[in-house]
């Protein structure tokens, strides 16, 4: 009865969703023991029971999942009794096993037809032994494959034996990379795959068409597959790891993939598990001449891990996620040694198990990996606390073609010579492979407090937030959205009950009638404080409660709220002078955790091979975001003229219904960055995506001349390289190719980023 079977799917690649087969109890002990992951969308979604679900179909599969026949534990067991290394055997499902009786016979055609309604499939057949059934959970993926596959590349694209003797899959590590989110929830209400018959077929021995005339696409070299074999590293030539390396969340990577073809994708996939792991690979690259792109989180938007279509070398996929280990934490001087592989929320996690943080919250920070917020310069949305990356940055190993290169000294500070963690930060993976990153750490917050503050128009905001930077009182977020912005969140409210009904409208007579605010110029800034830091000690002990807490306020934690009050008293001081009314702390916290659906939004750009969807284009909608960083004194002129250049060109070209709206996101004491949103319905238009590519080229190149820079933090990768040498000089170019020269002679690190050019 409690027997089980493991069905091979690591076609799946669960690595990639960030999650593991194993039993759930044991990967999180606050969840119940009969909870589970169900794949749907190709998304991760921790289903319970007895929790109120989108639809009945899901309702009636958690019910049925959490059924008495299959016992007290998860229905998914854990898998990894044969691993010696205790490595969870991801990509594999297990297959439970229920009564042969009437009871279980009804049970298993419920399940199958309510699984079905949900876009899975499962199959039920008799088990082993004739007295019980086995049911199994599959994906559709072959009907996907059948409408694509071949149009990906246009050229050879198959799902091959794993060059290694044994499926990737079953070496690799688990990442903690999903918590409960209740966005996942509403997603699922627009539907999944259609499950099919034909899901349940062998992937691995799946063979997909060739376009007729075109060069074979693989061009690994035997030599270099025979010395990497010796070296004994985990990798693919499977198609579907492949594929899923090509690309990260960019408008026009996700358009591709959906509606056209990838000129280029890797020709392999390479695991590495640690620093050494990495210094035999670079070498073994450096030797046979083969191309590394190195690949994190994916979650980047300037096409940074896209293939160069023109280099005939092999290129190599070099995925760190398998580095994704705290080596060391160091509680004394509070800094934390980590791989540059683990992602944001692993490793804050991990962090706030010791009663520590990073503080560093970029949107992506569920997704994004370290060794990618390194090679990006990225910022996080708490940086008035925490500070950027480059604040937060003590020493930082890169593994070159010519050697590794690192600082000898962890002191706070030193002067000696020009900073080399400054040419490895912005390399975008140019240069070598970040592989280990030691950061600053901050005890957790003993008080956080959510505010938002509503003024009459967007330049009384502009001119709050610059004397807030000038006064050096900055909470940890501050973020002001647009009059666009604010109107376009209000509709995406859920509908409220009949007395939210009668508030919201005592709310708005308050502003429209009392206050005279217009509503089609009023906008809305949402805030986020953070202080009290308690000792080490006391939040270890409570470090477990403080993740889960909801509320906006750690009331029961230990520690000082004077120093959040004082400074929200100050900040609201500011306000008032420039016409401001505080609107709540519900509203501070829902605009403040909205920035993370971002990458929910674009789901098909995070799971890819399973669902490749995009909820805009679904809609016929093209959008996109793209930022800059700017002076205060043309902070309002530059948005200003970036918005009349979009709606002048979109009426050019005859576009009826599009959006443009902006936000400032970060405030400094010289300046700001500034984020715009842009999209149109692209119904009746031949050429969507080229379309949108020419309007943000004219987009950025009004930033440009209205005094900002081609990026805050998103960084240049190739879509913005036709700018770097404008922004870094003649004389900047010739010195990063020098240093790139230096390190990296046979150019074996092409991506292309940067620098369109050869180098």
């Amino acid at each position: 009865m409690n027997s089980s079977k493991v069905i091979d799917v690591s076609c799946w690649r669960s690595d990639i969703l960030g999650i593991s087969f194993s039993n759930i109890s044991s990967c999180h002990p606050v969840w119940p023991k009969r909870a589970m992951w169900l794949i749907c969308m190709g998304l991760v979604l921790p289903l319970r029971k007895g929790l109120d679900y989108p639809t009945p179909q899901v309702r009636a599969c958690v019910d049925l999942l959490s059924h008495d026949y299959f016992g007290s534990d998860s229905c998914f067991g854990a898998i990894n009794r044969d691993n010696p290394d205790n490595k969870p055997n991801q990509g594999k499902i297990v297959q439970s096993v229920i009564p042969k009786n009437r009871a279980g016979v009804g049970l298993a055609d419920t399940l199958s037809t309510d699984i079905a309604g949900l876009g899975l499939i499962s199959r039920v057949r008799n088990a082993l032994d004739n007295n019980e059934i086995a049911i199994s959970l599959f994906i559709d993926m072959v009907p996907w494959y059948r409408r694509r596959g071949k149009h990906l590349t246009g050229q050879l694209y198959e799902c091959e034996e794993r060059a290694s003797g044994a499926p990737c899959s079953e070496t690799l590590k688990p990442s903690f990379a999903f918590l409960e989110n209740p966005f996942l929830a509403d997603l699922m209400e627009s539907g999944g795959p259609v499950a099919t018959d034909s899901a349940i077929v062998d992937l691995q021995l799946l063979e997909l068409q060739k376009d007729e005339g075109l060069e074979q696409f693989l061009l690994v070299c035997a030599g270099f597959l025979s010395a990497l074999e010796a070296l004994g590293l985990p990798h693919s030539l499977s198609g579907v790891d492949r594929l899923v390396r090509a690309h990260g969340h960019a408008l026009n990577e996700i358009f591709m993939l959906r509606e056209g073809r990838f000129p280029r994708i890797p020709d392999l996939v390479v695991w590495p598990g640690c620093h050494d792991d990495v210094v035999k690979l670079v070498q073994l690259a450096h030797t046979h001449d083969v191309v590394l792109i190195p690949f994190g989180g994916g979650t980047s938007v300037s096409g940074a891990v896209s293939c160069p279509s023109n280099d005939p070398r092999t290129i190599l996929s070099l995925d760190t996620s398998q580095m994704n280990r705290i080596l060391w934490v160091d509680k004394e001087n509070l800094v934390a040694c980590c791989e540059s592989g683990i992602v944001g929320q692993d490793l804050e996690r991990q962090l706030q198990e010791q009663g520590l943080t990073t503080g560093h919250e970029p949107d992506s920070y569920e997704f994004s990996s370290l060794g990618g917020w390194v090679a990006t310069r990225a910022s996080g949305m708490k940086k008035n606390v925490y500070g950027n990356i480059e604040d937060l940055l003590v020493n930082v190993r890169m593994v070159t073609p010519t050697g590794v290169l690192q600082k000898q000294c962890r002191g706070p500070r030193v002067s000696c010579g020009p900073d080399f963690n400054h040419v490895v930060m912005g390399s975008e993976g140019t240069l070598g492979v970040i592989t280990e990153v030691i950061l600053k750490v901050r005890p957790l917050p003993s008080c956080k407090k959510y505010g938002s503050i509503v003024f009459p128009n967007f330049e009384c905001g502009v001119l709050c937030l610059r004397e807030i930077a000038r006064q050096r009182c900055q909470p940890a977020s501050i973020r002001l959205m647009d009059n666009e912005q604010f109107k376009f969140g209000q509709a995406l409210r859920p509908v409220p009950s009949y007395l939210g009904l009668v508030l919201d409208g005592v709310k708005k007579f308050y502003i429209t009638t009392i206050k005279k605010f217009d509503m089609d110029t009023m906008c809305v800034a949402t805030l986020l404080l953070e202080g009290g830091y308690a000792d080490i000690a006391a939040c270890v002990c409570l470090s477990v409660c403080l993740v889960l807490i909801t509320t906006n306020t750690f009331n029961n934690y230990p520690g000082d709220h004077k120093q959040v009050d004082t400074q929200e008293n100050k900040i609201y001081e500011i306000v008032v002078k420039f016409g401001g009314i505080p609107a709540g702390e519900k509203n501070g916290e829902r605009g403040y955790m909205l920035t993370f659906v971002i990458a929910y939004i674009r789901v098909g750009s995070m799971f890819t091979v399973i669902i490749e969807r995009d909820l805009g284009l679904e809609h016929n909608i093209v959008a996109e975001s793209f930022e800059t960083s700017v002076p205060w004194d043309r902070t309002l002129s530059l948005c200003r003229n970036v918005k009349h250049c979009i709606a002048e060109q979109c009426k050019a070209l005859g576009i009826q219904h599009f959006m443009t709206s902006c936000r400032v996101t970060q405030t400094y004491d010289v300046g700001s960055c500034v984020y715009f949103y842009f999209g149109f319905n692209w119904t009746g238009l031949s050429d969507p995506l080229g379309i949108y590519e020419s309007l943000e080229a004219r987009a950025r190149e009004e930033i440009l001349a209205s005094g900002g820079s081609i990026s805050h933090h998103h960084g240049v990768g190739k879509m913005r390289a036709r700018w770097y040498q404008t922004q870094v000089s003649d004389t900047g170019v010739r010195l990063y190719q020098a240093t790139k020269s230096s390190l990296d002679p046979k150019n074996i690190f092409a991506s292309g980023n940067l620098l369109a050019s050869k180098l």
